[in-house]
């Protein structure tokens, strides 16, 4: 079937209108969350970390030992977006990094009694924090339809991520 170019147009922006509806409140999501994960919060030792700072530096004392090449794979981010995470995390002696004998290649990572300390306080802040956001979309939704969210959000993670190893090799 041919259209004009001017049907065209209308048929696209119809159509694009239809689909983005619902597509705007993932993006509006997506800006906020954004917005939310690069703020700081301070977990009673005066060291304001992000919530990739909080979640790396727990992610490792929960995997003492744990290389940089591990954790880029963990989070799916570059070597060098880790590095400067964890360098941050070393600068504020919340992690050191240490040579294992049988290689003295790689660096393996381990938390300080500080970073031990902020990282348990993260886990308790995380865990009531998830609590009450539950607890504010009970108010809304059912248990079945937060089931499905996390199960819709876990196929579009794997979707995005597919996604980006496609353009990745083009």
């Amino acid at each position: 079937m041919n259209l004009d170019k001017k049907n065209d147009v209308g048929i696209i922006d119809d159509t694009f209108h239809m689909l983005n509806e619902r597509h705007n409140n993932i993006y509006q999501f997506v800006i906020q969350y954004n917005e939310y994960i690069l703020s700081t919060h301070d977990y009673g030792e005066g060291i304001p970390l992000t919530m990739i700072e909080s979640h790396t530096l727990t992610h490792i004392e929960d995997h003492p030992g744990i290389t940089i090449s591990e954790l880029a794979i963990y989070w799916n981010k570059t070597k060098s977006a880790l590095s400067q995470t964890v360098s941050r995390l070393v600068k504020w002696n919340l992690v050191v990094k240490k040579k294992q004998n049988d290689n003295l290649k790689n660096l393996h990572l381990y938390t300080t009694d500080i970073g031990t300390k902020i990282s348990r306080a993260h886990k308790l802040y995380d865990t009531i924090d998830i609590i009450k956001t539950m607890d504010e979309l009970g108010k809304e939704c059912s248990a079945e339809d937060i089931n499905s969210f996390y199960k819709v959000i876990s196929v579009y993670n794997k979707i995005i991520k597919k996604d980006f190893i496609i353009n990745k090799k083009k």
